[in-house]
C-alpha cells in the first residue's frame, strides 16, 4: 500500500466531522448490528456548515450480504447489482444510504472494478464516521487509498493523448472527473467535474502528487476502448439502479427529481401517477431529462 496517500487518506478520514452526521452514522450502524463493519459519510454535504434540509450521503459497510438482510432478496439485489440505496432519518435530518460489502468495497475502489461509482466518488473527500473495530478501520482506509490512484492512472494516457504537455496532478484529476462524469447518468451542470478540483486545487495537489510519487497502477494498454466501456456500462447500469431503487427505496422518485433539481437547476415535479408506479414515473422523466441536458 502507498505510505505517502496513504497517511493523507487516513489523515482526511479521521477528521472531524459534524457532530449531527457522527450521530446518524451511528444509529445507521445500529440497524444492522453485527453486519455493520463501518460508516463513510461522503458528497456535497461534507462542506456545508447546516445541515438542516440537506439529503447526506453515506455508505454503510458490512461483512457480508446475508448477515446484514437474512435471507432476504435484497441480498441477492446488493450481490448483483450493488449497492443498494435507502433512506434514513436521524434526529430531524434525512440521508440516503449505499449498502457495499467489506470485499465489494474494496474491490470497487480498485482498477478491478467495472464501473466508475466508487472510486469516483472516494477520490473526493470523505470521512469515516463509525467502525465496529480497528480491522474494520484499517480495512475501510486501504480501501479508500485505492481510489485515487485507479483515477489517476486510468485518466493519465487519455490526458496524454490529448498533446505533449506533461500532466502535473491537477491535470489528471481534472481529466479524470471528466471522465467518470460521462460514465454514468449525472444530475450535474455541464462544469461541475471540474468544479471539484477549483473548490480545493491544495488537497487534490498534495494527494495527486503523493499517488505519482508513490506510483500509479498500471493504466490499461487501450486506455479510449476501456473508457468506451466504461461509459457504455455506467449509463446501463444507472438506469438499472434506478429501477432497483425504484422498489427499495421509499420516495425514490421524488428523490430523484430533489437531486436533479438541486443540481440542474430544473423545475420538475413529480405527478401523482409517477408515485404510484415509481419505475414506469422514473423511466419516463429519462427522454425529457436528456433533451433538457439535466443528465448527461
Amino acid at each position: 500500500m502507498p505510505n505517502q496517500l496513504l497517511s493523507l487518506v487516513t489523515a482526511e478520514l479521521s477528521s472531524p466531522a459534524d457532530p449531527r452526521a457522527a450521530a446518524m452514522a451511528g444509529a445507521l450502524a445500529a440497524q444492522y448490528c453485527a453486519a455493520a463493519r463501518a460508516v463513510l459519510f461522503y458528497g456535497s454535504c461534507l462542506r456545508e456548515a447546516n445541515l438542516d434540509g440537506l439529503m447526506l450521503d453515506f455508505y454503510l459497510i458490512v461483512s457480508d450480504y446475508p448477515t446484514a438482510y437474512g435471507k432476504s432478496w435484497l441480498a441477492t439485489a446488493n450481490r448483483l447489482i450493488p449497492p443498494n440505496v435507502f433512506p434514513f432519518e436521524h434526529n430531524g435530518l434525512i440521508a440516503k444510504y449505499a449498502v457495499l460489502s467489506e470485499a465489494d468495497f474494496a474491490r470497487l475502489n480498485s482498477p478491478a472494478a467495472d464501473n466508475v461509482s466508487v472510486w469516483a466518488r472516494f477520490a473526493q473527500p470523505s470521512r469515516l464516521l463509525w467502525a465496529s473495530d480497528d480491522l474494520a478501520r484499517q480495512r475501510a482506509i486501504a480501501a479508500v487509498a485505492q481510489a485515487a490512484p485507479t483515477l489517476l492512472s486510468l485518466a493519465k494516457p487519455m490526458h496524454e493523448g490529448q498533446g505533449p504537455k506533461p500532466a502535473n496532478a491537477l491535470d489528471l484529476w481534472k481529466t479524470g472527473f471528466t471522465l467518470t462524469y460521462n460514465a454514468e447518468l449525472r444530475a450535474e451542470k455541464k462544469g461541475r467535474s471540474l468544479s471539484i478540483v477549483d473548490a480545493d486545487p491544495d488537497r487534490y495537489r498534495r494527494f495527486g502528487d503523493a499517488a505519482l510519487a508513490d506510483g500509479l497502477p498500471p493504466s490499461p494498454a487501450d486506455a479510449p476502448a476501456l473508457w468506451r466501456q466504461l461509459q457504455r456500462r455506467g449509463k446501463r447500469l444507472s438506469v438499472t439502479r434506478l429501477a432497483k431503487a425504484s422498489f427499495t427505496y421509499a420516495g425514490g422518485i421524488d428523490y430523484l427529481a430533489w437531486k436533479i433539481n438541486r443540481h440542474a437547476g430544473t423545475k420538475i415535479e413529480i405527478k401523482p401517477w409517477q408515485r404510484r408506479w415509481p419505475l414506469l414515473g422514473a423511466v419516463t422523466l429519462l427522454p425529457r431529462l436528456f433533451r433538457g441536458g439535466a443528465i448527461r
